[in-house]
């Protein structure tokens, strides 16, 4: 766990905290498609990816998902750190999108290494700046983007994401993501497919000129 924790976030945090890091969290393995953190759980410590990569859900009244952002190695969750330190429920859902690394680290240790620690304070807070932006990116794509649009972005962010420009999620997947229908996003993916964005394989999708 030392090695990979240090190849992760070795750039922004010092020895000392690094040492802390690797003497309290506890590493987690997370295989792809499974649920981390559940909407309603209470959540009890914060993530630090170390490899891999998480979708973040929220979910309507009526059980269906919208993606609001991907994490990957170096990241954690704004949305957790805030269920952790006003100790409520979580409001988002956490699903592996590929086979994934992590630590969980304990709440009374965040708000120790807030005071202790400035590259803590700044990771938080640089964390909390870059999840807001990326949710008001969402918010945007919905207001003012056609679905399309949404759609080739979201096939875009979900290849890089995962280094592969071949995605591998039937269209009901895409659909659940998107809060949209399956038919939508088939017509759609035609569409797209006809304009050579991208190319409709057996089983999975490539996105052209990534």
């Amino acid at each position: 766990m030392q090695s990979e924790l240090q190849e992760a976030y070795g750039f922004l945090f010092e020895e000392e905290l690094l040492d802390e890091i690797a003497g309290v969290g506890i590493l987690k393995n997370i295989s792809a498609g499974e649920t981390i953190i559940e909407i309603g759980d209470y959540v009890r410590g914060m993530p630090l990816l170390l490899r891999g990569a998480v979708k973040i859900l929220r979910e309507d009244s009526e059980g269906d998902e919208l993606l609001l952002y991907f994490l990957e190695r170096g990241d954690t969750c704004a949305m957790t750190l805030n269920c952790c330190m006003g100790q409520t429920k979580s409001e988002i859902r956490a699903v592996a999108e590929r086979d994934t690394s992590l630590i969980m680290i304990p709440v009374s240790k965040m708000e120790e290494w807030t005071a202790k620690y400035k590259s803590w304070r700044n990771f938080v807070f640089g964390s909390y700046h870059a999840r807001l932006s990326e949710m008001l990116d969402a918010i945007d794509a919905i207001a003012f983007m056609n679905m399309d649009e949404r759609l080739m972005r979201y096939l875009r962010d979900k290849a890089k994401i995962n280094r592969d420009e071949n995605i591998h999620s039937t269209h009901q997947q895409i659909a659940y993501d998107m809060h949209t229908s399956r038919v939508v996003i088939s017509r759609l993916l035609k569409k797209l497919e006809i304009e050579k964005k991208i190319s409709l394989q057996r089983n999975q999708i490539k996105v052209i000129n990534l």
